[in-house]
């Protein structure tokens, strides 16, 4: 296997190359035409090979990025193309909310699975995102490599800030062998909640080490409520992990003035990347496509 890094995933690129035994890994070239169109190649000797390309599409820029890089592929004469989305952008609106909408999740994997024999992806929105893909299309956790972060950490007990990350959050309970808990939400707008304790109080919080566990950090609203309504309560120490940061506008500034420690894995950029995802992406194209 070769693996090739777009420019919003190239780290994370060169790690899933060493955990694919130290497959040969390489980055395009890229440049700008004068009127902001990108231009790309990618070198080595890629005919008969099967090539991974590892992109998050954060950004449409991302996205057009992927598209091209996925074409230069096919173009060079590869095998297999296997396309790595760490981050897939758009794949919230996995549903019509109003007449006249696109389902944005369905476009862009319809869009991305194009010119790939196989798509991987890493803790999507809903995995009912998968659906929309036509051919073999995966998805990684990213509780494995926040568990590998957490137990070199003080943990008493993993909260989700709301309802709709329990099985998240209970996945990593068991696999680190600690209680968990659900806070009520109420959100008001697309940057402030109400948060409240489960009906009950839940277990003990006093003097506790609790880790809120999300899927993404976006403006950090119900984190940063989070925190504050457990030290309320009289945690000792608040650890806010996520598998996506995207950590917009003032974030993480914020959630880092009312938490003890942020972490984040690498698939999207960020100052709160500390673990990898690449093991866990390796370990299934290694499982579903050997060579």
């Amino acid at each position: 296997m070769h693996v090739i890094g777009g420019s919003a995933s190239t780290a994370l690129a060169e790690r899933i190359s060493r955990e694919l035994g130290n497959a040969p890994f390489g980055i395009p070239f890229t440049k700008r035409f004068p009127d902001g169109e990108l231009y790309l190649r990618v070198g080595g000797r890629l005919e008969g090979d099967d090539v991974v390309v590892v992109q998050s599409t954060r950004t449409d820029a991302d996205l057009i990025e992927l598209l091209l890089l996925e074409d230069a592929v096919r173009e060079a004469g590869a095998r297999r193309t296997f396309v790595v989305v760490p981050y897939l952008g758009y794949a919230r609106q996995d549903r019509r909310f109003f007449p006249g909408e696109p389902v944005s999740a369905r476009a862009l994997s319809r869009h991305v699975e194009l010119d790939a024999d196989a798509v991987v992806t890493v803790d999507l929105h809903s995995s009912q995102t998968l659906t929309h893909f036509r051919k073999p299309a995966f998805e990684a956790s990213g509780i494995p490599a926040l568990g590998r972060l957490l137990r070199e950490r003080p943990v008493d007990l993993l909260v989700s800030p709301d309802k709709g990350g329990i099985d998240r959050t209970k996945r990593m309970a068991q696999l680190l062998d600690r209680p968990w808990m659900a806070l009520d939400k109420r959100r008001i707008d697309s940057d402030h909640v109400e948060l409240s304790l489960p009906a009950g109080g839940g277990p003990s919080l006093a003097g506790k080490a609790v880790v809120l566990l999300d899927d993404v950090i976006t403006t950090g609203g119900t984190i940063v409520e989070a925190s504050r309504l457990l030290k309320r309560h009289g945690v000792g120490r608040v650890t806010a992990a996520c598998t996506h940061g995207l950590f917009l506008r003032d974030a993480f500034e914020r959630i880092k003035a009312v938490t003890d420690e942020i972490l984040s894995t690498d698939t999207l950029l960020n100052p709160a990347e500390k673990g990898s995802v690449a093991p866990d992406v390796a370990q299934i194209l290694l499982r579903e496509f050997p060579a």
